[in-house]
This record gives C-alpha cells, sequence and structure tokens, in this order.
C-alpha cells in the first residue's frame, strides 16, 4: 500500500472539511474520492472515444451497413 503526502490549497482543504465531517477519516475520503475520480475520468475518455466514432464517416458507414443489413432481424 502507498503512502501520500499532499498539500492541500484552501479549496480542496474545505472539501476535505466537508467530506470528514460525517465522522470518515480524511484517509477514507480521499480514497473514496481517488476511486471516483477515477470513474470519472474513464467515463470522459469513453464519452471522448465515442464523440470521435460518431464523427467518423467510415465508422458511421460502417454502421449503417450493419444495421441495414440485420433490419430483418429486429422483432419490432
Amino acid at each position: 500500500m502507498a503512502t501520500l503526502t499532499v498539500d492541500l490549497d484552501a479549496k480542496a482543504e474545505r472539501a476535505l472539511t466537508e467530506l470528514t465531517s460525517d465522522g470518515r477519516s480524511a484517509t477514507e475520503a480521499v480514497r473514496e474520492a481517488l476511486v471516483i475520480t477515477q470513474r470519472l475520468h474513464r467515463m470522459e475518455l469513453a464519452r471522448i472515444a465515442v464523440e470521435r466514432l460518431a464523427n467518423d464517416p467510415t465508422d458511421r458507414a460502417e454502421a449503417e451497413s450493419i444495421m441495414k443489413d440485420t433490419e430483418h432481424l429486429r422483432a419490432w
């Protein structure tokens, strides 16, 4: 397990104070914040990838071709 020392600015200090106001330790609050930030980062990377694919004419044409070829498989 890694140990981390962080110098907090005023904004981060206020955030930590709020996150520990329920009795949670600073360590627990920081661990949770890191995990949530990682999740948000991954979501942002996925959003960027989807946007890139949506704007790729070759990929769009391939998707439309697949949809046309499999239209007969649709339930409705």
